[in-house]
């Protein structure tokens, strides 16, 4: 039997033989993987934690917040701000960027996260997760402005998540492919257990809220409806929806079999360019898919490219499956 390796040491590997990482990101890597940790126990004990129910605040977004929300958001601050591996951090959770304390010593690192996606799923224990991602300080002496985490995509230095589901399960990539890491609660670390993943071009499987239909454009209408159609209609075979209202355990499942998630902009808030966030989620899980060989745009171009104006900015979501996503997009071009 080949022996586990943990997370801590294939970090280390990154870093050392590799040479993919400096230690520093390494370092910001494992006290983020702690952080997780902490937050799966919250999440593992549920109503037993009091944990449950909503608070009684709106984030940012205008979006009323669970308890849940509130201890994650609070526990990734706390165990990242001493360390000296960061500048600031961003959150959904959170108005303006959270600049690391004076006494603190102040790294080269911005850090962004969801600190628990999916939150609708909480109080009914379908899994939800947190998703991160990592970029670098612009190389100046002055103090780090908001405008500084205004980066593309394209500029991450590592993005991953932690999904709380029957296992933790915690998947990351630093520009070398995508890894999964488990929790071994015995042992209380991350261990290997799958890596260089592949996402298959082609599926049989989407993922959309069906209920929003009556709002899409023309070009998503176009493709669920070929999909509907199943062997009769243009696209020759049967497909399977899936949709869980977390975008964590949707995309955990393409990293795993495949499948094309979207979530695109829709009447409702027509001017508004999508729901989701690309700070926070659009960005490291394009990156996440695009390292396993699959491919995320907005309907109109790949979403690593997007050049961010505001620290809440929201996009239009395709990703997964490269030939799904790449039809998809193809609809779109001809309107």
């Amino acid at each position: 039997m080949a022996k586990s390796i943990s997370l801590t040491r294939y970090l280390v590997e990154q870093q050392r033989v590799d040479g993919l990482i400096p230690s520093q990101l390494r370092l910001l890597l494992e006290v983020v993987a702690r952080a997780c940790k902490s937050i799966s126990h919250a999440v593992n004990k549920g109503a037993l934690g009091g944990v449950l129910g909503t608070a009684t605040s709106e984030n940012v977004q205008g979006e009323i917040q669970k308890k849940l929300d509130i201890i994650a958001n609070e526990v990734l601050i706390e165990a990242n701000e001493w360390g000296g591996h960061l500048a600031a951090m961003a959150s959904e959770e959170m108005d303006g960027i959270y600049l690391v304390p004076n006494r603190y010593p102040q790294g080269e690192y911005l850090l962004l996260f969801d600190p628990l996606d999916g939150s609708s799923n909480i109080d009914v224990n379908v899994s939800i997760g947190t998703i991160f991602s990592v970029l670098k300080k612009p190389d100046d002496d002055r103090g780090v402005e908001e405008g500084d985490f205004l980066q593309p995509g394209t500029q991450q230095v590592a993005a991953g998540y932690c999904i709380y589901g029957p296992q933790t399960t915690l998947v990351l990539t630093v520009g070398d492919g995508v890894a999964m890491f488990t929790l071994d609660r015995e042992q209380g670390s991350f261990v290997l257990t799958e890596e260089n993943i592949r996402i298959p071009e082609d599926t049989k499987e989407f993922a959309i809220n069906m209920s929003n239909m009556r709002h899409w454009d023309e070009p998503v209408k176009r493709y669920i409806d070929e999909c509907l159609q199943g062997k009769e209609g243009p696209r020759g075979k049967d497909f399977n929806m899936r949709w869980i209202a977390s975008m964590v355990a949707d995309v955990h499942r393409i990293l795993t079999r495949g499948g094309v998630f979207m979530y695109p902009w829709d009447k409702r808030e027509p001017n508004k360019p999508g729901k989701l966030r690309l700070m926070y989620e659009a960005n490291p899980m394009g990156w996440l898919v695009e390292q396993a060989g699959g491919a995320a745009t907005n309907g109109k171009q790949r979403i690593m490219d997007i050049q961010p104006t505001q620290l809440h900015e929201r996009v239009s979501v395709i990703l997964g499956s490269k030939n799904e996503v790449e039809r998809v997009t193809s609809y779109h071009s001809t309107i």
